[in-house]
């Protein structure tokens, strides 16, 4: 049955290449993963598995959460959200964040109280195939997801991909810590694991945390997609048009760039507009889902150099 839900998911991905069919590949996984992982403790006993398992379903309500805020961020824009709905995303980045950060602390509690009273593991040997076949699964769709959320420029899948690799590495930890236990007989290394397991996780719901404040502040585009906009524009500086007041932000899977265009004072509207809108295009080609706005000024007017605080910020972006 499990097998046979993956195949459907494959299927489903094949036919649709949208971001919210890698979300439902993400819901699949999880649940087989949290059907091994916990088959695997209740053989085992394993606090290592159990927090393992806690893991899992951390990523199922997260794969949730991420399925609700791809379909709301891909609704279009409207009278009360001019600038569309993009920015939902970072509402699932954010939840998967906390959702880490609890479940860590939960994991800490069960090995602490492990580690003040030990227990002998039981039927490893079962224990460990059904937690390694769980592992390749999360291994697979990360994979998937990081390839699919660098290509739709969503941060949704590729905080969902980070996640899940975590959880491979936080996977072969447990594996490893169980099999030590194995050779040497000391049943205090499972909870100890489980404890850097934990901590491993903490680090993980910041990074995603930050990552979320950094897209809520408005961040702007990479450094290297600054320079795609300023190769274009340089080619009309050759002209002599002149550009300054440059400022992008990213929401989501969209950018937004904004910037002025300083030409002869001479020039009709139309020459200005229509250069405009070939600038404008030019952008949206080289970087799709990008938002432009142009602001036509004079060049000899003293005036339309007075933005010097964000003429400074452009020619910081410049070097």
């Amino acid at each position: 049955m499990l097998l046979l839900a993956l195949n459907l998911c494959c299927l489903t991905l094949m036919s649709s290449r949208t971001a919210r069919s890698y979300a439902f590949l993400s819901i699949v996984a999880a649940v087989v993963t949290i059907v091994l992982k916990f088959g695997a403790y209740l053989l085992t006993g394993s606090v290592g598995l159990l927090s393992d398992a806690i893991e899992s379903c951390v990523n199922l309500v997260a794969a949730l959460v991420a399925l609700w805020a791809l379909t709301y961020a891909a609704k279009p824009a409207d009278a009360e959200h001019a600038f569309g709905h993009s920015k939902a995303e970072y509402f699932s980045s954010a939840a998967e964040g906390i959702l880490i950060i609890v479940a860590a602390i939960i994991i800490a509690i069960e090995a602490w109280g492990r580690l003040l009273h030990p227990e002998p593991l039981t039927q490893m040997g079962l224990g460990l195939v059904l937690s390694l076949l769980a592992t390749a699964v999360n291994g697979v769709v990360a994979f998937v997801l990081l390839r699919a959320g660098r290509r739709l420029r969503s941060i949704t899948l590729r905080a969902d991909a980070h996640h899940l690799f975590t959880d491979v590495w936080t996977s072969g930890g447990v594996v490893l810590g169980i099999l030590l236990v194995k050779v040497t007989g000391l049943d205090v290394l499972d909870p100890i694991i489980a404890l850097l397991v934990a901590a491993n996780i903490v680090w993980t719901g910041f990074r995603l945390l930050r990552e979320t404040g950094s897209g809520l502040l408005d961040a702007g585009l990479p450094f290297e997609e600054i320079d795609v906009i300023f190769k274009i524009l340089n080619e009309y500086k050759r002209q002599g048009i002149q550009f300054h007041a440059l400022r992008t932000r990213i929401a989501g899977t969209r950018r937004f760039v904004s910037f002025h265009v300083l030409v002869p004072g001479a020039w009709t509207v139309r020459q200005g507009h229509d250069l405009c809108e070939v600038i404008e295009l030019a952008i949206i080609q080289a970087l799709p889902l990008t938002s432009v706005t142009t602001h036509l000024e004079p060049l000899e007017d003293p005036t339309s150099w007075d933005d010097l605080e964000l003429e400074r910020t452009s020619n910081k972006l410049q070097r």
